[in-house]
């Protein structure tokens, strides 16, 4: 088999790669490809550099590591040292003054708690402070008005124009070229694949383009027809007048309950008289979107394109707030303000990767200083190395599907993410709008049982049903907090329950599935995964994708439903981008997601409930466990695979979704009789945990390798080559470093989400993963990575959660039918 070469890792050394936009990105970008060995590399830019007049140039250069993903908290760790280690005009690059939120109510002071856990989580020094000590560092603030704060002194302000300067000599040393005035008119492509950049002063031929042109990022998307979901939006920014006791050494200071932040601005130098001004920036403001096609160029804007005039009677009530938080501001005045935009995406992460649809067509958009200098990074080792260090899953640009792409999509959730910037969300907060977008044929019926609608992925999934409330009458269940209590209710629980007494059924429609076929599919399937797949038609196989360093970029349930045709069960549009790229002319890739459906039918009656509809023989020896067959359940052709993701026996029925209404009704009615219940995410969830099934994305990425995860067993060194099989070598569930082990909760009382820093022998060793309370184990189960060392079952740890730490103890997996026995009835 000859498959397609992916673009990654290609020999960059030998390629022309043409970067657009010479902000902190590109820049960056041409530092570190050219630090790898890159030779061919021009930057190109439509202002005059050194300050071309995007987001750059006006930002305010905050670096707050602290992030919900770990992956931003890593990119904006490596800004921090890069930027520390730059120099320009004898001056650091990096100004590390700290940083310091604060709370002046209950609710954020909870969550600063709950910041200062995922600090410890990622390995970044922060600590909860007093009123008093937020004073001492702010000494403006009026601390009568504070309850407390979180400080990261490792914190700081990035000086972006001076820093993209440093490494814009960096990179023109190792030889890349840096070409200012030169406007972006078309980009050539040759079938599939990019050739060159067309501006308006010439061409430049190309083997790899890479758009890192910030808020323009959707006009150079169109040139490539690329559809790059970024909403520019402005951003208000003031600088005050003159004030005493500004001397340039205090902290980032964030006031997020009025979605302010502040800095300092002196005169560098050593005529420094302890006065300056203080920066304030609002995102309490309406929202304002900006066309970028519609930006000026720099030679027409009034100040800079990314500059618009200030309108301050959007500020004003911030800076009534800013007077009330520093009372030293009331003889000041707000003097010098502007509108500046930067970009939002619908989920607030950074685009990069490869476009799906144009090779050698890359994207680094919607990236803040914060995280630009990780960024350049991890984009130049996927580059010349084949993958980036740092897990990028969240930030990929083929995350989005087509149905979240319309531009009135971005523009709803765009807009949304920056009214949130600063606010408080649960982890499971869905989004209010467009909703719904995506959903199974059986939604209705989901309506009418009272489906609680969470949101992924566009997919419209019910955490829990409110007709199950009356069996949450008899289940005994410990008290949340309040926190913990959001999105959740008592009849999960109960489904849970009813799925381990009884059956349920499950919607599985949003899970997304792809059919590769043709003469070649086995052996390009085998090339790409770990397991064994050369197997006979019926068969189905857990497996993996790995990248080249053995990390795991996935994991897929394949079935092979004919000798040329596998339907694969993958985690996202990433996966298909994965393999699409690299199918040979002998393989078709397809997604059937939006035109099938799925119902996951298990429990300890699913085959009474089963077997009546249907004339094929459902029983253990005609149809065990990982096999798959098709079928007829009533009125209604199904392939029907033997699995279960709840540790109980049943089946995942596919249909077409023109027949899933009819599947739906046909398993409901047959199903009274068993006490058939309806039972959506929460208890999936618990279940699955209980049983020890991993979730990729949670419970580990392509910074873990399968001995890690507690995955070995999918991984067939003796079947011939696979992607990843050479840096497997020598590995083995013994020599990992660092493993996924399961945790229980010693107080049945105790809960934790995910996320939380677990402590061994009092210091952070690791993180949650994955959390849900076991109905079936009466407490907690988390999963987590720990060092080996702790990742002996019987070892005591604490799970700190909203600062309080909760004993747990690592135990062997998994808690719920070791020996299988209730899957293989």
């Amino acid at each position: 088999m000859n498959a397609r070469p992916g673009a990654y890792g290609a020999g960059a050394a030998d390629r022309r790669i043409v970067i657009i936009g010479a902000g902190i990105v590109g820049c960056g970008l041409a530092d570190e490809l050219t630090a790898r060995g890159a030779r061919d590399v021009t930057v190109l830019e439509q202002g005059p550099l050194p300050a071309p007049g995007g987001s750059t140039s006006h930002a305010p250069g905050l670096v707050f590591r602290t992030n919900a993903s770990k992956t931003l908290s890593d990119f904006a760790s490596y800004t921090v040292e890069k930027f520390s280690a730059l120099t320009e005009g004898g001056r650091p690059c990096f100004d590390a003054v700290g940083g310091l939120e604060i709370a002046t109510g209950e609710e954020q002071w909870a969550e600063l708690h709950r910041k200062a856990g995922l600090a410890a989580s990622w390995g970044i020094a922060g600590e909860l402070v007093d009123a008093r000590r937020c004073a001492r560092l702010w000494p403006m603030l009026d601390a009568a008005k504070v309850l407390g704060g979180f400080h990261t002194p490792g914190d700081g302000l990035a000086r972006a124009l001076p820093a993209a300067r440093a490494q814009t000599a960096r990179a023109r040393a190792a030889g890349a070229r840096f070409l200012d005035r030169h406007t972006v008119t078309g980009i050539e492509r040759d079938g599939d694949r990019v050739t060159g950049v067309v501006t308006d002063r010439g061409g430049f031929p190309a083997d790899v383009v890479i758009s890192a042109a910030g808020f323009w990022g959707p006009v150079i998307g169109a040139m490539a027809g690329v559809r790059v979901p970024l909403l520019p939006l402005a951003h208000q920014y003031v600088k005050t007048s003159v004030l005493a006791g500004v001397d340039g050494r205090r902290p980032i200071l964030r006031f997020q309950e009025r979605d302010l932040y502040f800095r300092e601005h002196v005169a560098e130098g050593p005529e420094r008289d302890g006065t300056g001004r203080i920066g304030i920036g609002s995102y309490a403001h309406r929202p304002m979107p900006v066309d970028p096609s519609a930006v000026p160029a720099f030679d027409d804007a009034p100040v800079m394109p990314s500059s618009l005039p200030f309108t301050p009677d959007d500020f004003a009530p911030s800076w009534e707030d800013s007077c009330r938080l520093l009372p030293a501001l009331d003889g000041a005045r707000a003097e010098e303000g502007f509108n500046g935009v930067f970009s939002f995406t619908p989920d607030g992460m950074p685009l990069l990767g490869e476009a799906p649809g144009l090779r050698g067509f890359w994207l680094a958009e919607a990236v803040w200083v914060t995280h630009a200098a990780g960024v350049a990074r991890a984009l130049a080792e996927w580059l010349t190395e084949g993958r980036p260090a740092t897990d990028v899953h969240e930030c990929e640009i083929s995350r989005f599907e087509e149905a979240r792409l319309s531009p009135a999509y971005v523009t709803e959730r765009g807009t949304r993410q920056f009214a949130e910037v600063y606010d408080v969300v649960h982890p499971l907060q869905p989004p209010r709008r467009p909703r719904p977008l995506r959903v199974s044929p059986w939604y209705e019926r989901q309506r009418e049982l009272g489906a609680y609608f969470l949101e992924g992925a566009g997919w419209e999934r019910p955490q829990w049903y409110e007709a199950n409330a009356p069996l949450a009458d008899g289940v005994a269940l410990p008290e949340r907090d309040a926190w913990s209590a959001r999105h959740w209710s008592p009849v999960a629980a109960a489904e849970a329950r009813a799925t381990r007494e009884r059956v349920a059924l499950y919607d599985m429609t949003p899970l997304r599935r792809l059919e590769v076929a043709g003469p070649e599919a086995l052996d390009f399937l085998q090339h790409l995964t770990t397991n064994q797949l050369a197997k006979k038609p019926g068969s189905v196989t857990y497996t993996l994708l790995l990248d080249d360093a053995g990390g795991i970029r996935s994991d897929l349930t394949v079935a092979r439903l004919a000798a040329d045709r596998f339907q694969v069960g993958v985690n996202s549009g990433m996966d298909l981008d994965h393999l699409t790229r690299r199918a040979p002319a002998g393989v078709q890739v397809r997604d059937i997601t939006p035109g099938t459906c799925c119902v996951g039918v298990w429990g300890p009656r699913a085959r009474d409930l089963v077997q009546p509809l249907t004339r094929t023989d459902f029983g253990h020896r005609a149809f065990g466990y990982f096999k798959a067959k098709q079928a007829f359940v009533g009125e209604v052709p199904v392939t029907a695979l033997r699995l279960s993701y709840v540790g109980e026996l049943g089946w995942e029925l596919y249909t077409s979704a023109d027949l899933g209404l009819r599947l739906w009704d046909t398993l409901w009615a047959a199903g009274q009789p068993y006490g058939v219940v309806a039972a959506g995410r929460g208890a999936f969830d618990s279940l699955r945990l209980e049983k020890g099934y991993r979730a990729w994305g949670q419970d580990m990425t392509t910074e873990h390798d399968p001995y890690e995860a507690g995955l070995g067993w999918a991984v067939r060194m003796d079947k011939g080559d696979f992607v990843g099989r050479a840096a497997l070598a020598g590995r083995s569930a013994g020599t990992a470093r660092r493993r996924l082990v399961c945790l229980t909760l010693d107080d049945p009382a105790a809960v934790v989400l995910g996320k939380e820093p677990v402590y061994a022998d009092g210091v952070p060793a690791g993180y949650v993963t994955s959390a849900a309370y076991g109905c079936s184990v009466g407490r907690t189960v988390a999963y987590a990575w720990l060092p080996a060392r702790a990742a002996v079952p019987g070892t005591a740890v604490h799970i700190e959660y909203f600062g309080e730490k909760a004993a747990a103890t690592v135990v062997a997996e998994p808690l719920f039918d070791p020996a299988m026995e209730r899957i293989r009835r």
